[in-house]
């Protein structure tokens, strides 16, 4: 069996009214499709809070710069309607461009602070994107509540921040990566890395756990960052986009951890892009 796909934010709104209407919770899944298990947790998740459960599947041209990877984004949608169910899912919606992008259409939204640097410094545009078709899956579905991976933690905060300073009535709520066995983090690029990449992949997870270990018992942050940047960059790691940490609010840099951080990277195996993090918690008081 497979989940009912809808195309229209008309067929979309009329399966949630009628939800609503019968007092039941809605949970909203954004993703751009290529559906694996760290979306089928992000459906189970939504599971746990709502009685209804919408996948969104949109490849959304406006957060591709224009030399990544929009033209051979994976997009498998019978696979996904079939993932989405075992999951869980009660509904998909599943627009094409010109439902989400009339002719004429003019609006664009841009959060600042949380969406710069990191990714957003080196994908121009990709948060404008982002936070604007975001936006507009919020309000076309009218969901009680979205569910969001931490592994794109910065496009998690972004969103975080678009629903307060919109005041778009929805809670959202962000879910712990999904990881393989040896602790790569779950994406769809992950079926881009040859043998050799995918064999390399999972030092980045080791490299933030160790770094987090260290910084934690109170090494400090800067030289930690420069020793995991050193060991990735000589482990074969083509480029380090880069290694930071940050606050988990604000984003902004840290120095000392003095309050909760997050360790964040991006870095490139070839042609594919990979990003990670992991939380950094200062020593509990004894």
């Amino acid at each position: 069996m497979s989940t009912p796909i809808v195309r229209s934010v008309a067929e979309l709104r009329t399966r949630v009214a009628a939800w609503h209407k019968a007092g039941e919770r809605v949970g909203l899944i954004p993703t751009m499709g290529a559906l694996h298990e760290g979306h089928q947790e992000l459906i189970r998740a939504a599971g746990r809070a709502c009685a209804r459960k919408v996948v969104t599947i949109f490849v959304n041209p406006r957060q591709f710069g224009p030399n990544e990877d929009f033209a051979r984004y994976p997009r498998q949608e019978e696979a996904d309607q079939i993932r989405a169910h075992d999951a869980g899912a009660d509904l998909i919606f599943a627009p094409t461009v010109g439902e989400m992008y009339p002719d004429g259409y003019a609006t664009s939204i841009s959060v600042s602070g949380v969406s710069d640097g990191l990714c957003g410094a080196h994908r121009p545009g990709h948060f404008d994107g982002v936070a604007t078709v975001v936006a507009k899956l919020l309000i076309q579905a009218g969901a009680d509540e979205a569910f969001f991976g931490e592994k794109d933690y910065q496009q998690l905060q972004v969103v975080r921040r678009l629903v307060r300073d919109l005041d778009i009535p929805v809670r959202i709520t962000g879910v712990p990566t999904v990881r393989e066995a040896d602790g790569l983090a779950l994406s769809s690029r992950n079926v881009y890395l040859s043998a050799g990449q995918r064999a390399l992949a999972p030092l980045l997870a080791r490299t933030l756990n160790e770094m987090a270990s260290r910084i934690a018992g109170g090494a400090p942050i800067a030289a930690t960052l420069a020793d995991g940047l050193a060991g990735l960059r000589g482990a074969g790691f083509d480029e380090v986009e880069y290694l930071e940490a940050r606050d988990v609010v604000s984003l902004v840099p840290i120095e000392t951890l003095s309050a909760p951080g997050r360790l964040l990277v991006a870095a490139k195996l070839g042609k594919t892009r990979l990003i990670d993090n992991v939380p950094v918690l200062p020593k509990a008081a004894p």
